[in-house]
């Protein structure tokens, strides 16, 4: 080999050797970079979770939403698909199970959001949810109580077409009046651009969840007036069977003494559960630690979870249609017989 070819190689090994000792310093500082990219990441990331810590409240809320929404929705099933469950009482019945369903979606959607998506639009959107479904829990629960006071003090006239007109106006009305309510907080109804005016429930002002305490005290009188006549005109009716039948001793006490727990359960339920928060909405504003808010609008929410259970669970009726669903039987060839509200 000549001198000029032993020059020619040499000089290709020092090029490769430098090439590689550039590139060993090429890869030591890519994979550095990429370590601090990580680690910033890692950073941000750890930031992040710090700032959006859960709240036990709102586990809470979103276990209870789930459970409500589950209970309630095999409530709407049954009603649905199941002919001869659609009369008037239970079309109101299911009417609750259907608000209260909306409930239990709505603090789901409130929690994901919460935690998922912030932003004003969105907060706007899972109050509005909330508003209108408690506004047609209540309203479909008032609903109920026209219908059982109507079927009591009309009993000879209550299965006819005017009673399914009468039915369908009040959900009509139910409805549209909980939708109305569900629109405000994106119409402007809101506390966005006075944040000193917020209520305990942002971002609804303080002059309006007052309104909203008001009307549900004026709801809860009507239902209290009502159920006292249904009370009147049950202890009547059961005094004139106890009578006819000369057993006053035993069956008329008994009667009673059932249809007065009854009601004494449905107006008991309904008040421990709205009583608290409807005051707390009148005195508190949002300068209140939030603790009191969710200690006082947790038992509201649990009146949906109480509902199906006075109000379907206890009916003979559904009873049937569950029992016939967990033996795999079909609940159209189910004996059903006519029931009066006063029996749900």
């Amino acid at each position: 080999m000549t001198a000029l070819g032993l020059t020619s190689v040499r000089c290709l090994c020092i090029n490769q050797l430098r090439r590689g000792t550039a590139g060993k310093m090429n890869i030591s500082k890519n994979s550095s970079e990429e370590q601090e990219f990580w680690l910033e990441t890692s950073l941000d990331l750890a930031l992040t979770l710090q700032q959006i810590s859960l709240n036990p409240w709102d586990i809470v809320l979103c276990v209870s939403g789930t459970v409500i929404a589950c209970e309630n929705a095999i409530v709407v099933a049954i009603i649905f698909y199941t002919p001869a469950l659609r009369t008037p009482m239970f079309l109101l019945v299911g009417s609750l199970a259907a608000a209260d369903l909306l409930t239990g979606l709505g603090l789901i959607i409130h929690f994901v959001f919460l935690y998922c998506l912030r932003s004003e639009l969105v907060s706007l959107v899972t109050v509005g949810i909330l508003v209108g479904s408690f506004t047609a829990s209540v309203s479909s629960l008032l609903a109920i109580t026209i219908d059982r006071y109507l079927s009591l003090y009309n009993a000879l006239t209550y299965y006819s077409e005017r009673t399914v007109t009468r039915t369908y106006i009040m959900l009509l009305l139910t409805w549209s009046l909980s939708l109305s309510l569900a629109l405000l907080p994106i119409l402007g109804w809101n506390c966005l651009l006075e944040p000193s005016s917020c209520s305990i429930v942002r971002p609804l002002t303080k002059n309006n969840l007052i309104i909203l305490s008001v009307s549900f005290f004026m709801v809860f009188g009507m239902m209290l007036q009502l159920y006292m006549q249904v009370c009147k005109i049950v202890c009547r009716h059961a005094h004139q069977i106890a009578v006819q039948r000369h057993l006053l001793s035993s069956s008329h006490y008994v009667t009673t003494r059932k249809g007065i727990s009854t009601l004494a359960l449905i107006l008991g339920a309904f008040a421990i559960c709205w009583l608290p928060f409807a005051i707390y909405c009148l005195i508190a504003d949002h300068s209140y630690p939030s603790v009191y808010t969710y200690m006082t609008i947790l038992p509201a929410i649990y009146n949906s979870l109480i509902n199906p259970v006075i109000y379907a669970y206890r009916n003979q009726d559904i009873q049937k249609v569950l029992w016939a669903v967990c033996c795999g039987c079909s609940s159209k060839k189910l004996p059903f017989r006519s029931r009066s509200p006063s029996d749900v």
